[in-house]
C-alpha cells in the first residue's frame, strides 16, 4: 500500500501493516486460558516484560525472563486480553513449571 509521495525527493512510502488486519481482527482466534506460540519481538533493556508476536500486528507483554533472544519461539499462555486497551498478558510457558 502507498503511504505517501514525495515528488521533491522522489520517493515512495510504501506499509504492508495495513493488510495484516487490524487488532481487533487478530485477536478473535485466541482466548484466554489457551497455550499459542510466538516470536519474541523486543526484550525490554529495564527488564519490564518481553513483547512477544502472536501473529503479524498482534503483540503481547510476558512478565521479563533473563535468556530470550530476539526471534526466539516461544509457547505463551494467554493469561488475559484486555479489548478496550488492545493488550494481551502473556506467561513464557517454562513459567509455568
Amino acid at each position: 500500500m502507498v503511504k505517501s509521495i514525495d515528488k521533491d525527493l522522489n520517493r515512495i512510502e510504501l506499509t504492508h501493516k495495513e493488510l495484516l488486519g487490524s487488532w481487533e481482527d487478530n485477536i478473535i482466534s485466541y482466548h484466554e486460558g489457551e497455550r499459542v506460540k510466538g516470536i519474541i519481538k523486543e526484550p525490554d533493556k529495564n527488564k519490564n516484560g518481553i513483547f512477544i508476536e502472536l501473529k503479524p500486528n498482534l503483540v503481547g507483554l510476558a512478565e521479563y525472563k533473563e535468556g530470550y533472544e530476539y526471534g526466539q519461539e516461544v509457547e505463551v499462555f494467554i493469561k488475559k486480553i484486555i479489548k478496550d486497551k488492545k493488550k494481551i498478558k502473556l506467561l513464557i510457558c517454562d513459567n509455568l513449571k
